[in-house]
């Protein structure tokens, strides 16, 4: 690809990183906090039936696709010349808390499968908890990206 089709795509592949990153951390931020409502609700009840359909929906048809196109156009990024200095610490930080987030969507899946199998195994305060990891994460992500203190 020549140098300056790659100039012109830049802006679109950042723009579409942006927006996946949004729509991820939307969904990251909105399915453990209807974890806390789930566990409210009693086993086997409309409440609870309404619970499965609203949490498959937002991870099967936001958040997996958006976890798909952070990790590609990320990529992409990552290894434009010029926009990240791997000898920084800071990108490896970023990084880092990406494949914690990551792994953590892969959590909040698994608990996805537990809730709709009827064997969820952790109350309220537990996805109370876990409501705070992603925030906390993308602070620091932000930090490294805006700040690059390191």
């Amino acid at each position: 690809m020549s140098e300056t089709l790659w100039a012109d795509m830049l802006p679109w592949i950042k723009a579409l990183h942006i927006f996946a990153v949004i729509a991820w951390m939307a969904g990251m931020l909105y399915l453990p906090r209807l974890y806390v409502y789930h566990v409210a609700s009693a086993p086997g009840s409309e409440t609870a039936t309404t619970f499965v359909v609203m949490e498959r929906r937002l991870l099967r048809g936001i958040m997996n696709p958006s976890l798909v196109m952070v990790w590609v156009l990320g990529g992409l990024l990552a290894f434009t010349p010029g926009l990240a200095d791997w000898s920084e610490g800071w990108i490896w930080v970023k990084l880092a808390c990406v494949v914690v987030l990551s792994a953590l969507h892969h959590l909040l899946a698994r608990w996805r499968k537990d809730f709709a199998a009827g064997a969820n195994r952790h109350g309220a305060r537990f996805y109370r908890i876990v409501n705070e990891v992603p925030a906390v994460l993308l602070l620091a992500i932000l930090a490294m990206v805006m700040v690059r203190p390191f």
